[in-house]
């Protein structure tokens, strides 16, 4: 068994600015030629997210209205009153989606739906530069 870690970085313009990084973490697996692995998608940071949607437009707006439902950024959070940094919402929003996914590769392909794409999510109140490791298990 062997492991391979691919770095990717996305820059963002935050405020639950979701990016479809579909086609950087195939180019990161796929230039290693291999048949069959399980790949682990992971982004560094409290403030953002990785899943797996549809990157459609109806989904694009549907996603953030439903997680401004959830987790409000005009709320008042705990987060806020020990930091002062205004991003409460933020990290209970990514905590609630989560950090990373996995994607089976089988017979040289990721296995993702046909509507299916890898996105990553920046949830904080500003513009960041996200490192986001493709970890290759073969």
């Amino acid at each position: 068994m062997s492991v391979i870690n691919e770095k990717i970085t996305v820059h963002t313009k935050g405020n639950t600015d979701i990016i479809d990084i579909t086609r950087m973490v195939q180019n990161a697996v796929y230039k290693h030629n291999l048949e069959s692995a399980v790949v682990y998608v992971y982004a560094a940071g409290s403030t953002v997210a990785i899943t797996n949607i549809e990157f459609e437009p109806g989904l694009l707006v549907d996603l953030p209205e439903a997680l401004e439902k959830i987790a409000p950024v005009a709320s008042e959070y705990h987060h806020d009153e020990t930091w002062h940094d205004g991003n409460g919402y933020a990290h209970v929003r990514a905590s609630i989606i989560g950090n990373n996914t996995m994607v089976p590769l089988v017979d040289g392909a990721l296995q993702l739906g046909q509507w299916q794409q890898i996105v990553l999510i920046d949830f904080d109140n500003k513009a960041r530069t996200r490192n986001v490791w493709v970890q290759i298990v073969a």
